[in-house]
């Protein structure tokens, strides 16, 4: 049988409130109690909810104020990023134990490959039960689990049954499963690509699976053939075990906001400094640099300019910034700014081309 025609396993593991539930953990004074992993200044932001905050509204990248006006009993913990390593690296130890193919995407979350597995297990649900529960063995923690044929589908469903449970969408069930999910769910919908498909009456996968490929390209460009594919359960990303960085970045919130962009520009040459340390650290260099702002009402604004040569100098990185910083007046004072260098030079310019396996072929096969 040819690759393509593979039933693909896939588990995505997705742990439950991660940095708040170590924190319970390592705390039992916190444990059932209201948290949010992150400052709690005027200034500050939470990075993480507790479950119990959740319930309340509390989000992760909310203000800390906004935060604590919607639960008053809110606790505040600082962050410990050396714990959480510590913590995740007990549960990618756990994810080898079954294969080497596992692609992380955060501290909190990764793809495994579980076609073929150490276990010469055939069912990636079994699979991902046994993991799950060694996970809450051995750290203590729950996990969450979403298990098909591709990445896409895993991922969304290992939201379903949160917290700590697991959902499979097998291979019969994957197309009436996209047929229902809102258009927003789909890889490569943004907000403004959601907008969009809203006033032309594309809600949902049913709505977008109607839409010829023709109608698809007209409305949405190159994107047209992704999302034609994608909701035909097409979804080619194969489990990557070693993820190269994209982009790296830096950023400053100020104790109080800035108006003036000479002071900008003197928190950017800082910013930019520890950009080019962590450059030089990891012998990287980039093309894109995008400068983050954000407004002291919140509002998020980035400017991006790619230069023809690789760059990893502050000065270099600076001239750009300076550019981008007034290329238009500040709306507002600005409360946080960010320089961020991608398109870097660990990128591989050929990509292999892989061909598509539809879900039909799929059915056919032993999920």
């Amino acid at each position: 049988m040819q690759e393509s025609l593979i039933v693909r396993k896939i588990i995505h593991i997705d742990m439950d409130a991660f940095y708040a539930s170590v924190e319970q953990l390592d705390n039992p004074e916190l444990r059932g109690k209201a948290i949010a992993v992150g400052g709690s200044s005027e200034r500050g932001v939470v990075s993480a909810a507790s479950y119990e905050a959740r319930k309340f509204g509390v989000r992760s990248a909310m203000s800390s104020v906004a935060a604590k006006k919607l639960c008053p009993e809110l606790i505040f913990v600082n962050t410990n990023f050396d714990r959480y390593k510590e913590v995740s690296k007990q549960i990618r130890k756990i994810f080898f134990e079954y294969t080497d193919l596992v692609e992380p995407l955060s501290l909190d979350e990764a793809y495994l490959d579980v076609t073929e597995n150490k276990k010469g297990n055939p069912s990636a649900t079994m699979i991902a039960t046994e993991i799950r529960q060694k996970i809450k063995d051995k750290t203590g923690l729950n996990a969450s689990a979403g298990i098909s044929v591709n990445k896409f589908v895993a991922k969304i469903a290992s939201d379903i049954n949160k917290p700590n449970g697991q959902k499979t969408i097998s291979p019969e069930e994957v197309i009436p499963f996209l047929e229902t999910l809102d258009v927003k769910k789909f890889y490569g919908v943004g907000k403004v690509t959601k907008e969009k498909m809203y006033r032309l009456g594309i809600l949902t996968g049913m709505d977008l699976k109607n839409q010829s490929l023709e109608y698809l390209n007209e409305h949405f460009g190159k994107s047209g053939q992704h999302y034609y594919n994608v909701v035909r359960g097409i979804h080619n990303s194969i489990v990557k075990p070693t993820r190269k960085q994209k982009s790296l970045a830096a950023e400053h919130t100020f104790s109080e906001n800035i108006s003036s962009e000479i002071f900008m520009m003197e928190r950017l040459e800082e910013i930019a400094t520890e950009v080019e340390g962590r450059m030089l650290k990891r012998k990287l260099a980039g093309k894109t640099i995008t400068l983050k702002i954000k407004y002291s009402d919140f509002t998020l604004q980035t400017r991006s300019k790619t230069v023809p040569l690789f760059i990893s100098s502050k000065e270099l990185i600076l001239e750009v910034v300076k550019e981008l910083l007034f290329q238009e007046k500040m709306k507002e004072s600005v409360r946080l700014l960010g320089i961020s260098i991608s398109n870097l030079n660990n990128e591989v310019s050929i990509k292999k081309s892989v061909p598509s396996a539809s879900i039909d072929v799929q059915l056919k096969l032993e999920f």
